[in-house]
C-alpha cells in the first residue's frame, strides 16, 4: 500500500498578515482618509461614517531609530487600566477598550459617532528587540512604546579545517 508523504514547512506565521499591512498603506496613499466625503451626500447615515473600523485598529506610527524602535498609538478616550501591550517574537500587540460612560443620559441619541468597545492592533517590528527592557508611557491619549534594539551581530566566515 502506498502512503502519501507530506512535509511540514516552518516559517513565520505572521508573514501573510504583513501583506495586508502593505495593502492598507498603499490604499491610504491613493485614497486618503475622508476621500468619500464629497461623494456621499444623500447616502444613508450608516454609510457615512469616516472610518467604520477606526477603533478596531488604532492608528500607529512605527519609528526605526538607531538604538530603539518607537511605536506610538492613538487611543483617545481610553483609560490606562483598559490598555495592554504584548510582545511575541517580532509581533507587538496593543489591546484596549473604550468604555461607555456610566452616567444617565436624558433623551435619545439623535446622532452617535463616538466608537466604544474593544480594539486591538498587531504590528510586525522591523528588528529584534530586547523584550526585558521594553518601556511604555501613556499620556493625552497617546501610547508610546520604547523597544530597545538587540545589537546586530556581524556575520563571520568560518574556515573548515
Amino acid at each position: 500500500m502506498k502512503t502519501k508523504r507530506t512535509e511540514m514547512t516552518t516559517g513565520d506565521p505572521h508573514r501573510e498578515m504583513q501583506a495586508f499591512g502593505e495593502m492598507d498603506r498603499l490604499f491610504d496613499t491613493f485614497f486618503p482618509r475622508g476621500w468619500l466625503r464629497a461623494w456621499r451626500r444623500g447616502w444613508p447615515e450608516w454609510m457615512t461614517t469616516d472610518e467604520p473600523f477606526a477603533m478596531a485598529m488604532p492608528r500607529v506610527d512605527v519609528i526605526d531609530r538607531e538604538t530603539e524602535v518607537l511605536v506610538r498609538a492613538e487611543v483617545p478616550g481610553v483609560e490606562r487600566k483598559d490598555l495592554a501591550v504584548e510582545l511575541s517574537g517580532p509581533m507587538l500587540t496593543i489591546r484596549g477598550e473604550r468604555r461607555r460612560e456610566e452616567k444617565e443620559e436624558r433623551g435619545e441619541y439623535f446622532h452617535e459617532e463616538i466608537e466604544r468597545g474593544a480594539f486591538h492592533r498587531t504590528i510586525r517590528l522591523p528588528q529584534e528587540v530586547k523584550t526585558d527592557e521594553v518601556k511604555a508611557e501613556f499620556r493625552d491619549g497617546i501610547l508610546e512604546i520604547h523597544l530597545p534594539k538587540v545589537e546586530k551581530t556581524e556575520r563571520k566566515r568560518i574556515d573548515i579545517g
